[in-house]
């Protein structure tokens, strides 16, 4: 019996030229473009992010993902032997281990002790295949781990830019109100806003909510299931003040629109939700949204264009619905919107 299109992989293909692919950010924040997609209508329009305060109403909340790009990417040498190793950071496990590709691995074992500089070094506690290992670094606490990777790492920019990152990648590749460090990927939608953006938005009487969601590596793992519903999706770690979670339970109880900003932060508002109104401020969001998914919190969406066979397409397909979806992306590379995380947006009423 052949799957029901929502359910079918193969539903979620499109053909993208590798010169629609955004190597590099737009020269300025607010200027890239902004494709505007009704739901009600199917209406779709051309503009350009810096007028979004146009389709913002006063009592509207923006939900931001304040979380910040750590440098992921290290360098170092096995004290045994003085061979080259290199450490990607993907997932916090606890204290100051963290689960990593290490490349080469073949040669890895627990016990060995990496050296990335003379004050930070590594221990490899676990060696799990396929290059994954969970190694345990020797500073003093977590904001200290931070700080000493942000001098020696490298920003861990998406696989697909096919480039090293550069110096302009270390700012550009963060949210202006990036402030809680821990995630290995930027949630991309708030690429676009500056603070001179922000504070006109303000102005307008639409009020800011900031949570902190992690990005981690699984954002970029293709879904290979063919029947979509059996992906094991990834879970990301999250935080959210409770005065911040507040505005959300107010708006709620108001009507007012809730948008976030971004697919990291509408997974984590409805991932709240989905919880039954138990106030869980902190933890594991590994909720999974694809079409048939019953939304509850968010009234309109900020995001990007998203790779074909991903989870987020999934998720912008569930809330617009996949044929809409299709149609808007099938509309943004015939007039040469750039895609991916350096790429253009799209507001999704």
């Amino acid at each position: 019996m052949s799957l029901p299109p929502d359910f079918s992989l193969d539903s979620y293909h499109y053909n993208i030229d590798e010169d629609r692919i955004a190597k590099y950010p737009a020269r300025k924040r607010a200027w890239s473009k902004l494709l505007i997609l009704n739901r009600a209508t199917g209406e779709i329009n051309d503009s350009r992010f810096f007028h979004i305060k146009d389709y913002l109403h006063p009592g509207d909340l923006l939900v931001l993902n304040n979380t910040k790009v750590i440098n992921a990417r290290l360098r170092g040498r096995k004290r045994e032997t003085g061979a080259e190793i290199e450490i990607f950071i993907l997932e916090h496990e606890g204290g100051l281990a963290w689960k990593s590709l290490a490349r080469p691995a073949k040669r890895l074992k627990p016990g060995t002790v990496i050296d990335f500089t003379d004050e930070l070094t590594g221990v490899v506690e676990e060696k799990k295949g396929d290059g994954n290992v969970t190694v345990r670094f020797n500073s003093v606490n977590l904001s200290e781990f931070y700080r000493s990777i942000e001098r020696i790492g490298e920003i861990p920019i998406p696989p697909y830019l096919k480039r090293s990152p550069e110096r302009s990648d270390q700012k550009r590749y963060q949210t202006v109100y990036a402030e809680k460090a821990g995630a290995v990927a930027a949630p991309t939608a708030g690429l676009h806003f500056d603070k001179n953006l922000q504070e006109k938005i303000r102005e307008m009487g639409v009020e800011f909510c900031y949570l902190t969601l992690h990005t981690g590596y699984g954002t970029f793992k293709p879904v290979e299931s063919q029947d979509i519903r059996k992906h094991p999706i990834h879970s990301e770690s999250y935080e959210i003040l409770p005065e911040e979670y507040r505005k959300i339970l107010l708006a709620v109880k108001e009507k007012r629109r809730i948008i976030p900003v971004g697919t990291t932060s509408m997974r984590l508002i409805e991932y709240m939700s989905a919880c039954g109104g138990k106030k869980r401020y902190s933890g594991e969001c590994g909720l999974y949204i694809y079409p048939g998914f019953r939304f509850k919190v968010s009234s309109a969406l900020i995001t990007n264009f998203h790779l074909p066979y991903s989870s987020l397409l999934l998720l912008v397909s569930a809330f617009a619905g996949r044929e809409l979806i299709l149609k808007a992306y099938e509309h943004a590379l015939s007039n040469k919107y750039r895609f991916f995380s350096y790429g253009d947006s799209m507001l999704i009423l």
